[in-house]
This record gives C-alpha cells, structure tokens and sequence, in this order.
C-alpha cells in the first residue's frame, strides 16, 4: 500500500453562512453565565425549549416559505405550463391563503414531527432536552386542529392511535452550529406519509457514475415516485454515502433546502457537495416526463438538489427524496439575544394571481351529480377520456386503510358488500379536526395505492365503483375497472384546507366511529375538483407517463 495522506479533516456537509431571515419568538428561558476559564455560557431552559418547539410545529402547520409560493405563483405564468399544471398552482395557492388564518392546517395529514438540533459546547441545559421538545409537539397537536397519525404497537400485530401525535422523531447533536458554541440551531419538519413514503435507497456500484448510465438511472427511478405525494416537488437525490442511512438523512435535509449552501465542488478532504449542472439537467428531465402537477404538464417538480458524498470503494447508495406541496420545514437558532424562528410567509394572498378560473381553464369541466344512482354517475363517466376535469356535487363515502380491512373481513365472511359503498362514490381520506364552527376540519385525499389490494374484491362484491383520491393506481386497479365497469378520479394532492373550507359541506359518521379518523365517514361536496385517471376501458393516465424510455443521456 501507498503512504498514508496526512491528515486533514473537514465536516462531511460544509455549509455556508445562515442567510434565514428569523424573527423573536421570546427573550424569556435563555440567560448568559460566566464560567471556567473565562468562558461565558448560554444556558437554556427547558420551556424556552418547549415554546419554540409549539411554534414551530404551528407556523409549518399553517405557513410556507416565501420562496416556495414564488415557485406556485410562477407556474401560473408560465406559459409552457399546461392548463392542469395553472389549475393545480392556483389551487394551492388558494389553499395556503386559508391555511395562513391560522384555523385549518394547508394538509390533513399533518405528519410525524421530527426535530433535528445542533447544540454547541457552551450551551448548558438540564440534559432533558430531547423530552422538553417532545412537550412543544404534544402542546402543538393537541391545542391545534392537527391530526394525531402515530400508532402505538401493542404487540407485533396491535396497534392503537397514541392520541397526542407523539412520539416525535428528535435528533440532537453535540456540535458548534456554524462555529458558534455559544448556538443551538434546530431544523422542523412535519411529514405526511405521503411523502415520507417517497423516500427510497438503491444500492448501486461504480458502474453508475457515468453521465448516461446516470440519466438513464433517474429517468427510470424518478418516473416511479409517481404523483401520490401531491407533486410539485422539492426533489433531492444523493448519490454516495458513508452509509446508506446517511445518505438517506442527507436527502431527506436536502429536500428541505437545508443543504442548500452546500460548496459547489469536491476536495480531497471528501466532503459532501452539490452538482449545479446536473441539478438543472434532472430538472429538465422531470419537465419532459408529461406528469406535471399531479394531471399532466410540466410541473412534476419545483426544483432539484443534487449532492455527491463520498462513499466505500464497493458501495454506491443513492437515495431519494422529496418535499410535497406542503413544504413543511423551518429553522430556528437560540442565542445570547433569545429564542429564534424562521420567519415564514404570513400573507400569502399577496401571491394569488388576478386571473379567474376561466382564464386557467383550457377545456370544459364537466359538473357530476353524485346524488343520481351509482350506474347513472358511471353512464356519465364513460363518455369522457383520462384527464378530463370534473366538478363533483353530492354524497361521497369516506373510507380508507382500516375500514377497507374491516369491511374485507365481513365479504371473507359471507357478509355482503355495505350498501352506502355501492350506492356511492368513495372518497379515500382521513381528516384533521374540525375548528369549532366548520362543517370539517382539513380533509384531503390520501393514497390511493394503499387501497389497491381491495379493489377486485370490492367491484366484484358491487362496491368501490368509483373510487377519489391522489396518485397513481396499479396495473391491478386498471383490470378491475375495465371488468367491472369502475372509475379512479383523482384528486389533487395538498389543498386540505380549501376543500375543507370551500367544498366539503357536512359530515357525518356511517360506521366504525371507534377508529377516529379512519372511520367511515359520509361527506356532502360541491365543486369538488377531481381528474377522471382510470376509466372502464382499461385507459389510465399514468400508464404512459411512467414507462421510462432510456433514451437520455448527458448533454
């Protein structure tokens, strides 16, 4: 073996100077003190702690960042994007001005809380850090209209809700954040399992770390990702990794723009860095798939980050990631000067466009009246193609995960299909609570593919004939239709809130009132907006747009 090189040491991610703009969430908790050796410390206590924790799971609940909105408010501009892609933006951007009253949360699904601290050497606390935050995530769930999602396991195969959204993912680190010990940075997310079910690893070799092989790689892996984590994306790919669990994390902060101050090129010292040109050259890739915001276009994604970390000569992890249309992240600093907050945007009306809803439409939307009988609403169906834009009006079913189990168990028994599942539409959903003085709280679709399973059994028994929700289906769900004359409609992804607030106009529970949020639920809609997917000919929308061509290569 060669001599060894001498030693150098630089931290795996560098990142650069903090541009975040902050503002004070409190002065109170936080004290300087003299110590050993001339020292001076930062001590914290633990409700300083708590306080900033509640905050800030409130603002990501209910607030995005400016740039963000920038990035919507643009593809209404644009005029490559196409009409569904302008649909779509301006729907979120609808929903994250009622989201910004601060009542209704911009997703129903207001996710896992997961904390991430840096707390440098000069900062003293009472050790019970990680618990003192985990009080800021139960004072924010259980005061707020969010909604609780993390199970219990009670044995392998029980499991029961916790009732407060806890416990909450929290990772704290023994370092000066950005050189200053007298610091103690945080980074906030709240992820929804739509897009926290996104995440994906391959274990790859050397051999794809060639500019084809690479964009060929990408196109294939990235056209999966599909659109049921309410695209427009913040991607993120890492390529490398000391770790496949590292490189995982590291996508998983990218996809936040956390990493964004990344140096821009490679050392020996063999840090972590981003690549700009491939960045912009995956970015158009995803323009050119047809996806677009959730039904066709351009918009499948925001923007890319792309990092390069090292790696063991016989491992190549690449992980992937992203961040939803409810891009649910701040940062936040305690100083000597008080405790800070990421300062989001708080009037996103300023970012509405003055156009109206016939100026973004390119096509006719078709009005379905739910309330006629089930084959009636199929007659009507059948006359459009895949991607045809409806408006629903009347009843639907609420049914997801849990209640399709219970009722697949009552068919395996004999039992017949429930007659309010072949009477009417199924909307598969679960909602966040309802504000005092609303008809519901934030209510919008989930992932259809976690229904897939039951799909034939369901049609077959005349149930599920129509089904709404987000995301692509699988070739299964396809068959089922075509045999069964049986519709998907999809839903756009993300405007939790407006549909609460604009669309969804009683509730009431059908069965399972026991199972919370995943009862089964029946909902009154009017100009519900929805995209027929699948239809009873065997077409699906996504079927096209996901089968990679591998024809691409680096320019």
């Amino acid at each position: 073996m060669s001599s060894a090189a001498a030693f150098s040491y630089a931290p795996l991610l560098p990142t650069g100077p903090d541009q975040t703009e902050y503002r004070l969430v409190t002065d109170e908790g936080v004290d300087v003190v003299n110590g050993p050796g001339g020292r001076r410390f930062l001590t914290v206590e633990p409700s300083a702690l708590t306080t900033l924790t509640a905050e800030a799971m409130h603002d990501i609940a209910h607030f995005l960042r400016p740039a963000h909105l920038t990035q919507l408010r643009s593809i209404i501009g644009d005029p490559a994007a196409s009409p569904n892609d302008r649909f779509v933006a301006l729907d979120l951007l609808r929903n994250a001005n009622i989201a910004a009253g601060g009542v209704l949360p911009m997703c129903q699904d207001t996710g896992t809380a997961i904390v991430m601290g840096k707390r440098g050497r000069h900062v003293l606390t009472d050790g019970t850090d990680a618990e003192a935050i985990s009080r800021g995530v139960y004072q924010a769930y259980t005061k707020l209209n969010l909604r609780y999602s993390q199970l219990a396991p009670l044995t392998m195969w029980d499991e029961r809700n916790t009732g407060s959204n806890l416990p909450a993912q929290v990772e704290l680190y023994a370092e000066d954040p950005d050189g200053h010990p007298d610091a103690y940075k945080f980074l906030f997310m709240a992820k929804g399992g739509g897009s926290a079910n996104k995440s994906y690893l391959y274990q790859e070799t050397k051999a794809l770390l060639n500019p084809t092989r690479m964009m060929q790689f990408l196109e294939e892996k990235l056209r999966l990702i599909g659109t049921s984590a309410c695209p427009p994306y913040h991607l993120a790919i890492v390529i490398g990794g000391t770790s496949a669990e590292y490189a995982l994390k590291t996508a998983k902060y990218a996809s936040a723009k956390y990493l964004d101050s990344l140096p821009t090129s490679g050392s020996m010292t063999a840090h972590g860095f981003r690549d700009l040109e491939l960045e912009a050259e995956v970015l158009e890739l995803t323009r050119n798939f047809g996806i677009g915001a959730q039904f066709g276009g351009r918009y499948f994604c925001h923007d890319v980050r792309v990092v390069r970390l090292p790696r063991h000569g016989a491992s190549c992890p690449v992980a992937i990631a992203v961040s939803c249309s409810a891009d649910r992240q701040a940062v936040a600093k305690i100083t000597p000067s008080g405790v800070w907050l990421e300062r989001l945007e708080t009037d996103p009306a300023r970012f509405l466009p003055d156009v109206t809803d016939e100026t973004l439409d390119a096509e006719t939307v078709v009005r379905v009246d739910l309330n006629r009988p089930m084959d009636e609403i199929r007659a009507e169906l059948s006359k459009y193609p895949v991607k045809t834009r409806l408006s629903l009006n009347g009843p639907l079913v609420v049914a997801r995960d849990i209640a399709h189990a219970k009722i697949a168990e009552r068919l395996d028994a004999g039992e017949p299909m429930p007659q309010y599942l072949r009477d009417h539409a199924v909307y598969y959903a679960g909602p966040a609570k309802t504000p005092e003085g609303y008809a519901s709280g934030s209510f919008g679709p989930t992932t259809a593919g976690r229904m897939d399973a039951y799909v034939e059994k369901f049609q077959a028994a005349g149930g599920s004939q129509v089904m709404l929700a987000k995301g692509n289906r699988s070739a299964q769900v396809t068959r089922a239709c075509q045999q069964h004359g049986g519709f998907y409609l999809g839903s756009i992804g993300g405007p939790a809130a407006r549909l609460a607030q604009d669309c969804i106009k009683h509730v009431e529970v059908l069965e399972y009132p026991e199972l919370g949020m995943e009862a089964v639920w029946k909902i009154e809609v009017e100009d519900f907006p929805a995209f027929i997917v699948v239809d009873d000919k065997g077409n699906d929308f996504f079927a096209e747009v996901t089968k990679p061509v591998l024809t691409v290569g680096r320019r």
